[in-house]
């Protein structure tokens, strides 16, 4: 059932961008019972291409859910496209700077008033030469341990075969074979009303990204690897996300 009191402009993306992947994909689609109806919800899917963002929004929106997505601030600025982002209540989030505070208010008020704020938390796509998750980024767990709202863990295989990143190819064929699945909320319990230190959102975040693969795993088959770290840059600061 298609979520309710949509406005116009949700409405036209629907329009415009349903049809085209009800055609471009054969979808799989487990779990949905996992996003729960009502409330907020913070959903993190692992991130293989650059078309997981289309085919996590069709899975939320199947599921009875409208998928808020952040987006860097500065596209919210671009002519149209960025009233549009607003319209569509996608969410604009600074980076590496003293306003990322006040993106994590727009996230806190996003979920406070019931939404369901997508969060990548790898932060980019995998580097893991077979697409298996990495290690993640601070965020989601920072946003979990402010609002207490559930974390609904997400895997997708199929979108590298739209667009591979490794390879840069895009792959049009119709009826392309993907699979989402949503897991239970992962349990975070035992952190409850802990102090954000880095320590805990470190944790927190590999609790979180562990649960992740483990569903990839189940859909992809194998032994998953151990999370893939990045290469540590040398001089480099360190900054949460």
């Amino acid at each position: 059932m298609a979520p309710r009191r949509l406005g116009f402009w949700q409405r036209f993306a629907v329009v415009l961008v349903k049809p085209v992947l009800t055609v471009w994909t054969r979808r799989t689609w487990r779990g949905m019972e996992h996003l729960r109806r009502d409330g907020g919800i913070i959903i993190v899917p692992n991130h293989i291409s650059h078309a997981d963002p289309l085919v996590s929004a069709h899975f939320i929106y199947d599921a009875g859910r409208w998928p808020q997505f952040l987006g860097k601030a500065s596209v919210f600025k671009v002519p149209v496209i960025g009233w549009i982002l607003h319209r569509c209540r996608q969410i604009p989030v600074e980076r590496g700077s003293v306003e990322a505070v006040k993106s994590l208010d727009k996230l806190i008020a996003a979920l406070d008033e019931g939404g369901a704020v997508v969060i990548y938390p790898e932060g980019t796509t995998t580097r893991e030469p077979e697409l298996w998750p990495m290690k993640g980024k601070t965020g989601a767990a920072r946003l979990a341990l402010a609002t207490g709202a559930p974390v609904i863990p997400v895997a997708m295989i199929g979108p590298e075969r739209m667009f591979d990143p490794r390879t840069a190819r895009i792959g049009l064929r119709p009826r392309t074979p993907v699979t989402v699945v949503a897991g239970p909320p992962v349990d975070l319990g035992r952190w409850a009303g802990a102090t954000p230190t880095r320590a805990i959102l470190e944790e927190m975040t590999d609790t979180i990204m562990l649960r992740i693969r483990d569903l990839v795993a189940e859909i992809r088959g194998g032994t998953p690897p151990p999370l893939w770290q990045r290469p540590a840059r040398t001089g480099a600061p360190e900054v949460s996300e």
